[in-house]
């Protein structure tokens, strides 16, 4: 039995990917390879290129590899964005996430751990999230992530009237940074790290995004959690799903604490060893003052940790940052094919 991992080919799903198969599961990956990269896919690991759009590809790859639950990655994640274009965001992640639960059902999958976002909670008038916090997302991307739990919910309920069942649960995070594998790094034009590390790279200054923001510097306050971490605590919650052991609707993989962004820029001076001033720029509509998160819950049932002080998320992320160069990258995403067999209906 194995678990299909969609959006497998990224960032974070390609540590999931990873720490699945440390675990002893059996990952399979879905991915169109809009922004993951075919190389990001551990050798032996099963790889489907396609869009959970596609139902029809989507329920053959789920019966040809017996699958016994997903891990839902794949998506739009970029907040900022999403308010320039909202129906590309909700065709991705709502219509997504609905094209996937149908193909389960289809097939009669029943475990799916759920990728969310601390952007459920908008701006929320409390210091410190707890998972109950009213949801009011500022964001279309927040939105989305919102109804896709919504759509798994529903799901649950009417496979229960039916005699069926749908075993889930959420994982809500926000700022994931830093590197478990030197060859999986995040390239993300939008993130905070990687457009620092690009504009160290290129001799420029990288930039913050306002600095009037209600906060002790200014600057924005996020939960900024380990990739390894979280990669762990999807895992952890397949598991607990597999072995039809309780699990909370929602998990917040936060940190207690959270970290600014002018922070980040003074850890990557340190780390990169690169004296700069970041430059100000106006702010980036859908960008709410602070969210910081607890852990408790996952804590309790995920064995959920932030394993990593600040220093040492920004160099494991700056390390395998210059372990690869450009060219190794785009070569590999142009000649994917060479690798991995193409066709929609690959088992």
């Amino acid at each position: 039995m194995s678990w299909l991992i969609t959006g497998g080919a990224g960032y974070i799903g390609a540590h999931v990917v990873r720490a699945m198969v440390q675990a002893g599961l059996q990952p399979v990956v879905l991915d169109d390879l809009s922004t993951g990269h075919a190389q990001f896919v551990p050798d032996g690991v099963p790889f489907v290129r396609g869009s959970v759009l596609d139902h029809d590809l989507v329920e053959h790859t789920l019966d040809a590899h017996a699958v016994q639950g997903v891990v839902h990655l794949a998506g739009f994640k970029y907040a900022g964005v999403s308010v320039r274009r909202p129906l590309h965001t909700y065709a991705q992640n709502v219509e997504g996430t609905r094209a996937l639960l149908d193909a389960m059902a289809a097939v009669g999958v029943a475990n799916l751990v759920f990728s969310s976002s601390a952007a459920v909670y908008g701006t929320p008038e409390v210091p410190l999230v707890t998972e109950d916090v009213p949801k009011r997302p500022t964001s279309p991307y927040g939105e989305s992530k919102l109804i896709g739990e919504w759509l798994i919910r529903d799901q649950a309920i009417a496979a229960a009237a039916d005699g069926a069942s749908l075993r889930h649960t959420s994982l809500r995070y926000f700022n994931v940074v830093g590197s478990g594998d030197p060859v999986v790094h995040d390239t993300s034009p939008h993130n905070l790290l990687p457009r620092a590390f690009e504009a160290l790279l290129s001799g420029d200054v990288p930039k913050i995004f306002g600095d009037d923001y209600d906060t002790p510097d200014g600057t924005n306050i996020r939960d900024y959690v380990h990739v390894a971490d979280v990669a762990a605590a999807h895992v952890a919650a397949a598991e607990l799903l597999a072995a039809g052991r309780p699990t909370e609707q929602a998990y917040n993989l936060g940190s207690q604490n959270g970290l600014s962004v002018r922070q980040i820029m003074e850890a990557v001076a340190r780390v990169t060893g690169i004296d700069f001033t970041a430059k100000i720029a106006p702010r980036r509509p859908g960008d709410p003052d602070r969210i910081v998160a607890t852990g408790e819950l996952a804590a309790r049932d995920l064995d959920w940790k932030m394993r990593y002080p600040l220093d040492e998320m920004v160099r494991s992320a700056w390390e395998a940052r210059v372990a690869v160069s450009d060219a190794d990258v785009a070569p590999e995403r142009r000649h994917a094919s060479a690798r991995h067999d193409r066709s929609p209906y690959r088992a």
